[in-house]
């Protein structure tokens, strides 16, 4: 598969039970398959962390705002949104295969987001809350 962000080679690496692609020697960028981030987003987990290291090429060159096509559906263009209500860090995911692309850094400020319980909590009530007052407010009008 090739980089989404830097057209270089992804890598699979293992780490623990999960295998992701990562942009070794390149960008540093990460593909995880659906739901595979799930599995590395808490900083308690410590199989994650050796993600937070992959070697990149400072000389690699990656357009930021360029719309990036799935690795894995290379004729679907990834949808950019922000990975929380705390809207720190953007993500790409394929609308096709529910796989996440993330830039070099996205994992750490993911993790560090997610560093408490009570981060967590306070994140998934202020995500609940927009989306249940919705409904509420157009039954009242």
């Amino acid at each position: 598969m090739k980089c989404p962000a830097c057209d270089f080679s992804l890598v699979p690496i293992t780490v623990g039970k999960l295998t992701v692609d990562v942009c070794q020697g390149g960008c540093g960028g990460i593909w995880f398959d659906n739901f595979e981030l799930k599995k590395v987003d808490d900083p308690a987990d410590f199989e994650g962390a050796a993600l937070l290291h992959i070697p990149i090429d400072e000389r690699r060159v990656v357009d930021y705002e360029r719309r990036r096509k799935c690795p894995k559906c290379p004729d679907l263009v990834m949808m950019r949104h922000f990975f929380s209500e705390r809207r720190e860090v953007e993500v790409d995911h394929c609308p096709g295969c529910g796989g996440i692309w993330l830039d070099a850094g996205e994992l750490a400020a993911i993790r560090k987001e997610n560093a408490t319980e009570a981060a967590k909590e306070n994140a998934a009530k202020a995500y609940l809350g927009r989306f249940l007052s919705q409904p509420f407010a157009r039954s009242r009008a």
